[in-house]
């Protein structure tokens, strides 16, 4: 086949933008995905005039005005906010922690009340070096907020026991005195109308994209495709694993269409945080749309942890994977004419805005900005 400038290996967010990028400076991009379609994680798709999120909620959100502005001039986005609840046991709660949560929980109505108990209960943990992830949400949001609104939802996420995660998981636990359910500060908040799908079409236009293409069998096949390869793949695994796999953890996902239910849970996402409930949440797709239309679709989200074959979703930065990917890092600076890059290549959660500006950068590293 013809020799592209770039060949971008993953149709995720940040192969899209970066491949955006290269077309308009009049490179020939080659894009590859091993899945069967293209945006990744961020892929969505229509069922019954319902945008579902494949791979789980993504809500766009930034205090980055030219990101912003940049999704927007190949999207418009609508002006959701992210307000989730959590569900323990009977009870509801607001997330992010705020007023709302402290009145639900101790009958209380001042700003004042609820720092007082946080306080009290702070100080009869009396943990002053955190030691773990347990005694670190102890020292910082007390008993109560602990059992209830983390505990259960962190050790389902991580698959074992907060005693024995790193206290660095959380270094802070965000407690707000105000009667505000925004779960983010950013100013621009919002999804696309037509879903990230359609996004990912109109960054990748002027490529070729070949779906359903494993990177080892393309580029044994095909050694000179390309002056240029930006990597967005397991970078473990473009080095073989010799050193080593590194370590994720995973998602299973369980969707269900209910064509006689018109709203389920009466919000977009609701965390599950009590131990007894295996998955973590439940998203309503139609919610994220203001969607009012007959018949909805949910799905349950289960933590697992990452084998072969599986979805990488959250890279557990403890200190033994921190170190084997400083060498695979390490590696990684030594090839020539190969860009590494997004949440795997990189291996290290990105949070949306995050990837596009940091392709950005990568993109003005190589000349194209």
């Amino acid at each position: 086949m013809e020799r592209a400038d770039y060949l971008i290996v993953g149709a995720g967010l940040f192969g899209c933008v970066f491949a955006q990028k290269a077309v308009a400076a009049g490179k020939k991009v080659l894009v590859i995905d091993r899945r069967n379609h293209i945006g990744g994680n961020i892929y969505t798709r229509e069922v019954n005039g319902i945008t579902v999120h494949e791979y789980g909620a993504h809500i766009f959100h930034t205090s980055d005005k030219e990101v912003w502005e940049y999704v927007n001039a190949y999207t418009e986005c609508n002006h959701y906010i992210n307000s989730p609840v959590a569900l323990y046991e009977k009870e509801l709660y607001n997330l992010p922690f705020n007023m709302n949560t402290f009145s639900r929980m101790w009958n209380i109505t001042t700003p004042a009340e609820a720092a007082a108990i946080i306080e009290k209960q702070r100080q009869e943990a009396g943990i002053t070096e955190p030691k773990n992830l347990e005694e670190q949400a102890l020292a910082l949001a007390g008993r109560d907020i602990y059992e209830k609104l983390i505990k259960g939802y962190t050790e389902k996420q991580w698959g074992r026991p907060c005693s024995e995660l790193p206290a660095f998981i959380i270094r802070r636990i965000p407690l707000r005195f105000t009667f505000d359910n925004n779960y983010f500060n950013d100013p621009y908040q919002g999804i696309p109308k037509e879903g990230y799908t359609a996004l990912a079409q109109r960054l990748l236009s002027g490529c070729t994209v070949l779906t359903n293409t494993d990177y080892r069998q393309f580029i044994a096949e095909n050694p000179d495709a390309a002056a240029c390869t930006v990597y967005t793949g397991m970078i473990d695994e473009y080095f073989g694993c010799r050193f080593g796999r590194l370590q994720y953890r995973s998602l299973r996902f369980e969707t269900e269409e209910l064509p006689d239910c018109d709203n389920f849970q009466g919000n977009a996402v609701v965390n599950y945080t009590s131990a007894s409930v295996p998955w973590t949440r439940i998203i309503e797709h139609k919610h994220f749309a203001f969607g009012t239309g007959k018949g909805t679709i949910i799905t349950r989200e289960y933590p697992r942890e990452w084998e072969e074959g599986a979805e990488p979703f959250y890279p557990v930065n403890d200190e033994k994977n921190t170190a084997l990917y400083e060498k695979y890092a390490e590696l990684a600076g030594q090839e020539k004419n190969v860009i590494f890059g997004g949440r795997l290549g990189c291996y290290r959660y990105y949070d949306m805005d995050k990837v596009i500006r940091a392709a950005f950068d990568a993109a003005e590293q190589a000349g194209l900005a």
